[in-house]
């Protein structure tokens, strides 16, 4: 399309020539999904396999954005690209949501419908030492077969707390970092920006220190009862998500600092910065119900 376009314009929907970028991603997630099943059921061979996907994604996911990039800054998008980018962003944002509420809805229901059903007298004749209390409130371990090891809870206070302080100064970052690019102020920009992928990398590293803390201290595990895998599932998706949004947020820094954006056309930045709002907000609905309910 972009032949028949006259010189000095973009074409009206540029579309890209066949690639082989999408076959490639496939096949590195498949060896990531296959590998991650493995190594979990004991196979050594998982964890190379796990390795070898990531790094195949890797790579692949550096050389199609590349490729949107200059695609991108040889002036081949029209405001119609534009669109359908940030329909695109919102609909997959949206997919994110869905993906977290899944969780959420998994907690509620455990919390609220299966335990008690478990403690009622139907049950009493199976289990009559079983008490119905969820494990931030009464601290036992909810398992009706006393299966699961005891464990103790991570209350709010410091390290969910500090964590929430960071992504929340993170945001505010991130907007003074956007308003500063619409002012054409892109030095200060690019400052922001490394602030804000700091504090990022400090809530990841807060993080892991609080796993440490409940694998060691806490005997708090993936393994313990629905407490322990709802825990794990959400805090470590949300974790993963942080760290994908870190990076957006540095590819972003990158190019800012090449001198690409401008005042009037950043969807790139914008796009991340949803994704990184997104994140915070995931991160609040996690501090409540998670760490205080």
């Amino acid at each position: 399309m972009a032949a028949t376009t006259p010189a000095g314009s973009a074409p009206y929907y540029y579309v890209p020539a066949p690639s082989r970028h999408p076959v490639l991603l496939a096949a590195g997630l498949f060896l990531v999904i296959l590998g991650a099943g493995q190594w979990i059921n004991g196979s050594g061979w998982g964890a190379w396999a796990l390795l070898a996907g990531m790094a195949t994604w890797l790579v692949v996911l550096a050389q199609w954005f590349g490729d949107a990039i200059r695609e991108s800054e040889s002036g081949l998008y029209s405001e119609r690209v534009d669109v359908s980018f940030r329909w695109s962003m919102s609909w997959f944002i949206f997919s994110e949501v869905m993906f977290f509420a899944a969780f959420f809805g998994a907690l509620y229901w455990a919390r609220a419908h299966a335990l008690p059903m478990l403690g009622n007298l139907d049950h009493q004749i199976l289990w009559p030492d079983f008490k119905p209390l969820w494990p931030s409130a009464g601290g036992g371990t909810a398992s009706p077969a006393g299966v699961v090891e005891p464990f103790q809870t991570i209350g709010p206070w410091p390290l969910p707390t500090i964590n929430t302080a960071l992504l929340l100064s993170s945001g505010v970052t991130l907007t003074i970092a956007h308003h500063a690019l619409i002012d054409d102020r892109r030095g200060k920009t690019v400052f922001w920006m490394w602030v804000t992928v700091l504090l990022g990398a400090t809530f990841l590293a807060v993080q892991a220190y609080e796993y440490v803390h409940a694998y060691r201290d806490l005997n708090l595990k993936l393994s313990s009862g629905i407490f322990g895998s709802t825990f794990f599932m959400l805090t470590g998706f949300h974790g993963f998500h942080v760290l994908v949004g870190m990076l957006m947020l540095i590819a972003i820094t990158l190019r800012l600092m090449k001198g690409h954006f401008s005042p009037q056309r950043h969807f790139g930045f914008e796009g991340a910065a949803w994704y990184w709002h997104f994140v915070d907000v995931v991160w609040l609905g996690l501090y409540l119900v998670v760490y205080w309910l």
